[in-house]
């Protein structure tokens, strides 16, 4: 597309010299939204380091309470939807409105996936009274563990508890956009929107990766 009919494009704002110049801010305010992201996120992982350090023993054996099959499954699931996600911004990238929308969809579906095995996860422990506060009364953790398993817990609610609502909030947008696919709002000059909400996509998915460690996989006795 030549310089001139670029300059013409209808998603082109008004403050913008170009489209190139548009994008260039995007890329600029979605980095500069991510970084404040990992400050958020930091100040969490810095609470667990420091909580674990405090309690190692505790928070292996609270670390029993999970179940790894469930949170591998969600890992392959989060991995299959980063995929998915960047066979939306390749689509996107080359002008197919039907592909972008599909790939934005699957992506949507295997949130969803991740969304509904957590929730069985949350009720498990609400049924194991594994939930902090007055109710915390696990019928597995030793009584000389529940200090350190409470704050365990604490952590492990806060943590994968803002993932999710990270989520919560992404799902829509992927729906909204594989709309504005499908529409032929995209285009092999104008896919930024889509790039953007897959770097948001791609974050989310990182942090998981960090998250089902910590949080799943202290205790190496229970491979044994």
């Amino acid at each position: 597309m030549s310089e001139h009919a670029a300059a013409a494009h209808p998603r082109l704002q008004h403050h913008f010299d170009s489209l190139e110049q548009q994008k260039e801010a995007s890329v600029l305010g979605m980095w500069t939204f991510l970084v404040t992201e990992i400050m958020f996120f930091g100040g969490l992982f810095l609470v667990y380091t420091v909580y674990r350090v405090m309690y190692p023993d505790s928070f292996a054996v609270a670390s029993r309470e999970l179940n790894i099959f469930l949170g591998l499954i969600n890992t392959i699931v989060l991995i299959g939807s980063s995929f998915t996600m960047a066979m939306g911004v390749h689509s996107a990238a080359l002008g197919r409105k039907r592909g972008t929308a599909l790939w934005l969809i699957v992506t949507a579906l295997l949130g969803l996936v991740f969304l509904g095995v957590k929730v069985g996860e949350y009720q498990e422990k609400f049924e194991h009274h594994l939930v902090p506060g007055t109710h915390f009364a696990p019928d597995h953790i030793p009584v000389e563990h529940h200090r350190g398993a409470e704050a365990y817990f604490s952590l492990y609610f806060a943590m994968t508890g803002l993932h999710a609502t990270h989520m919560i909030i992404g799902i829509p947008m992927l729906l909204w956009l594989a709309a504005m696919a499908y529409r032929g709002r995209f285009s092999r000059a104008y896919s930024t929107p889509v790039e953007m909400f897959g770097l948001y996509w791609h974050f989310v998915d990182i942090i998981w990766i960090f998250l089902f460690p910590l949080l799943y996989l202290i205790d190496p006795s229970r491979h044994h």
